[in-house]
């Protein structure tokens, strides 16, 4: 059982959300990385790219399978995790600093309003 970081706000698809100024940084919980397994790919988003919240934004590739990482807030990417390309593995070893992208969020406040709070995130997936 892991410590679930109380400042950030999860989609039920697993995805973390912490804003950062007037941006949204996004990550993978450390469930989802457990479910994984050991991570050795990520494909990040464009730079540019436009995302509705709940739009596929990238992969998560483990030895056990491929899942898509889906934009909890709607918004432009601004920035992406290059470090990620060399070191994969930091989703699974710090997940809740090890973040993936960055987002300009359109809505800021009402996207981050849907999403779980730390409380029903860990009710959600039975912790």
């Amino acid at each position: 059982m892991s410590t679930i970081p109380a400042e950030l706000r999860f989609a039920e698809s697993h995805e973390w959300a912490k804003q950062e100024g007037d941006l949204i940084v996004v990550g993978i919980s450390d469930h989802a990385q457990e479910a994984l397994g050991d991570v050795v790919f990520v494909e990040l988003p464009e730079i540019g790219k436009v995302f509705a919240a709940g739009d596929a934004a990238g992969v998560v590739e483990s030895v056990k399978a491929a899942s898509d990482i889906y934009s909890p807030v709607a918004g432009e990417v601004v920035e992406v995790n290059e470090s990620l390309g060399d070191g994969p593995e930091a989703l699974n070893e710090t997940p809740y600093s090890s973040w993936i992208f960055k987002v300009k969020p359109s809505n800021a406040d009402a996207d981050l309003a849907k999403l779980l709070d730390a409380a029903a995130y860990k009710a959600a997936i039975g912790e």
